[in-house]
């Protein structure tokens, strides 16, 4: 299995959770079932290319290494456990703020800019709400089409989701992988919003934002896709 063949959002978020509550389960600890599945995640990306292919199942050999970690920590006399009342099953650590962010409730109203910029704007504006409408639908081929011939796509899932770590080149590949990862199951909401000062997504699912989506545009195409997927930098965009 190769990276880009990581599965959709939903399915690592899944995967994911999964882990936590293996480590929860063990340790009733939130911030320790957090580092747990972060030392899992790193094991996988120290694998190589060729290690990570010949795993047939991801999910699997995971919840194996964090199973592990869990003995192996169990096993250490002074490994650190957190007092206080264990987390309930299934309830997953609160993300840790790593810088500033902003986040508006509605996309940018590009009116009362100067000419140009006013223009540009407005063009990134249609562009975006094009491919946030693609998006919205799983339609692969209007994705293809709002996409550059030579688009890029790169993901950041910082580690804590089995995201593809390499950039994915090319209007019908970058389609596909953004089909397969960003359109979730019923119950996930894409909205369009201001991301950066300029129109971008925020995918969200019971309220919490699993992804921030911003574009790149040039003339009437999306030139690149930027998608953070990093738990740990989503906590602003949660409703609340």
């Amino acid at each position: 299995m190769t990276e880009t063949g990581a599965g959709s959002l939903a399915e690592m978020l899944d995967e994911r959770q999964h882990l936590l509550e293996i480590a929860l389960w063990m340790f009733g600890s939130a911030a320790t079932a957090d580092r747990i599945v972060q030392e899992t995640y790193r094991r996988w990306y120290a694998l190589d290319d060729e290690e990570r292919a010949g795993i047939a199942v991801p999910r699997a050999w995971l919840a194996r290494v964090a199973g592990g970690i869990c003995l192996e920590m169990l096993s250490t006399p002074d490994v650190f456990r957190p007092s206080g009342t264990a987390p309930e099953r299934g309830s997953a650590p609160a993300p840790v703020a790593t810088g500033p962010a902003r986040r508006a409730d509605a996309a940018p109203q590009p009116s009362g800019q100067p000419g140009p910029r006013k223009a540009m704007l407005d063009r990134h504006d249609r562009v975006a709400r094009r491919f946030a409408a693609a998006c919205g639908a799983g339609d692969v081929a209007a994705l293809k089409a709002v996409l550059a011939a030579d688009a890029l796509v790169v993901s950041d899932g910082g580690g804590k989701l089995r995201a593809s770590v390499r950039p994915t080149h090319g209007a019908d590949a970058a389609a596909r992988f953004v089909a397969k990862l960003l359109v979730g199951p019923p119950g996930t909401q894409v909205t369009v919003e201001s991301v950066n000062g300029r129109t971008g997504l925020v995918l969200r699912r019971a309220g919490q934002a699993v992804a921030v989506v911003s574009v790149s545009v040039a003339g009437a195409e999306v030139t690149a896709v930027w998608i953070v997927l990093n738990p740990d930098k989503l906590h602003v965009w949660h409703r609340r």
